[in-house]
């Protein structure tokens, strides 16, 4: 695979400060694909530097031309689709008609979603005798993971340059070849020098050096609740603003009187998808205890159509691997009935897991509390309607999750009273124009949409 030998500052590519580097891995069968400079402090400050230049300029750009960049890049990144599906399969190991449709195709819907907000979006309003103006925050300094490399990305860049912020990009060190092409699509776009920068890296260096640096004004992360928890207390201290998506346990409540044989093989799907490397994925499968054992029965039917190497892919690294599979141990010690799957890795080369389905979970179980971040589902019982809500509730997260009924209006009713922030109603489409973000300790701040373009803007009131 193409890699750079060097970091994107400034609207070039330069050399990277030290000599150590990183390794991509292909997961699907653990060769080396190439190797990105493993970015330094000195990194960061100089490509911190290039964004605060550039900041006055692009904050007095007119919304409208920058509409027009952000369209730009869109139309280059729909243009490099097939050459970013191959690349995001060769790093992370999705299959790549996954690759092609999520990965390569929902960052181009939503890059175009910001093009039309930043053209049609109210930067002042008028209260009274006050008139408020929506100014950018500044700096950005967005830290992202390695899971949807792209989207992640496109999610925090695309409403920062709507709000006429700059950008410092620290990708996943598992993921940075994606990044590096993202970073040839904004120079391809037009987008002036600075406005986008990219240090690739390891977290406890170039993320932290980022998170800490006194020019950034807003550090956007998304990865786990512990690091999320670090970024907080730095910011924190730093009187800094954060965004924060972080982990989940999403649970996904089947009523009485729903499809249950949909619902069931709606929730494989979603829990199997990206091999259950997905935060919102809905880990949690709750049934009533009357149609219990005809869903645990369709769960094991449909897991069984999601082959390692086929249908699902491997995980993205041998320590995710490991991880994975020292909780499907646990879910048998700690008494969970397997259904399907297992702790053996299903090929002998490759960080492959079992598609794994877990039934008689209950609450207190490390699988129905902890985020797996693998291809595992838990399968609850519930005795009735307001059972299942506090089965549903019962997690520290509060990121995503679904609710079947016999119709929607039954459905939205219990919707109403969880606890967390984005719900699919019988079966309800991805839009992304919908804020995406979490309840408790799934979160701070909101991306997607014009929600996700507030998080990078701050307000002015002028009195008259």
């Amino acid at each position: 695979m193409k890699a750079h030998d060097g970091m994107y500052i400034g609207g070039e590519w330069r050399p990277a400060s030290g000599q150590d580097t990183i390794a991509v891995v292909n997961p699907a069968d653990e060769q080396v694909i190439g190797h990105v400079p493993a970015g330094t402090a000195e990194d960061v400050d100089a490509a911190v530097r290039a964004a605060r230049a550039a900041f006055p300029g692009w904050a007095a750009t007119p919304p409208a031309e920058r509409a027009e960049r952000i369209g730009a890049l869109r139309d280059v990144l729909a243009a490099r689709k097939d050459e970013i599906a191959e690349t995001v399969t060769a790093e992370l190991g999705s299959p790549l008609p996954l690759s092609r449709t999520v990965h390569a195709g929902v960052p181009v819907l939503v890059a175009g979603s910001y093009a039309e907000l930043a053209a049609s979006y109210s930067f002042e309003e008028k209260l009274g005798n006050s008139t408020v103006l929506l100014e950018p925050v500044g700096v950005v300094g967005a830290i992202t993971p390695w899971n949807y490399p792209l989207h992640q990305i496109v999610a925090k860049v695309a409403p920062a340059l709507a709000a006429g912020c700059t950008v410092v990009l620290k990708p996943a060190e598992d993921t940075p070849l994606t990044a590096q092409l993202f970073a040839e699509a904004t120079q391809e776009a037009g987008l002036p020098a600075g406005v986008f920068n990219l240090v690739t890296g390891i977290g406890a260096v170039a993320g932290q050096a980022l998170a800490e640096h006194e020019d950034v004004d807003l550090v956007s992360f998304t990865g786990s609740t512990a690091v999320g928890r670090q970024i907080g207390a730095t910011a924190g201290a730093a009187v800094k603003r954060v965004a924060l998506e972080l982990g989940g346990k999403s649970a996904n409540v089947i009523l009485p009187g729903a499809d249950l044989a949909r619902a069931v093989n709606v929730g494989v799907a979603n829990v199997m998808s990206n091999s259950g490397q997905t935060c919102s994925a809905w880990t949690r499968m709750l049934v009533d205890a009357e149609r219990y054992e005809e869903a645990v029965s369709l769960a094991g039917a449909a897991v069984a159509k999601y082959v390692p190497g086929e249908r699902v892919g491997p995980v993205v690294n041998a320590k995710q691997q490991a991880r994975v599979r020292g909780y499907i141990e646990k879910g048998i010690e700690e008494g969970a009935r397997l259904v399907a799957g297992g702790p053996e890795a299903p090929k002998e080369q490759g960080y492959y897991v079992s598609p794994t389905v877990f039934a008689d979970v209950t609450s207190d179980m490390t699988v129905a509390r902890e985020e797996i971040f693998g291809p595992v589902l838990s399968i609850l019982r519930y005795e009735d309607v307001d059972d299942a809500l506090r089965i549903a509730n019962d997690t520290v997260y509060g990121l995503a999750g679904a609710v079947w009924g016999a119709d929607d209006e039954e459905a939205v009713a219990f919707a109403r009273r969880m606890d967390t922030g984005q719900v699919d109603i019988n079966g309800g489409r991805f839009n992304p124009l919908a804020p995406f973000g979490g309840y408790k300790q799934s979160g701070v701040g909101r991306e997607l949409g014009p929600h996700g373009l507030s998080e990078y803007l701050q307000t002015k009131s002028l009195q008259f």
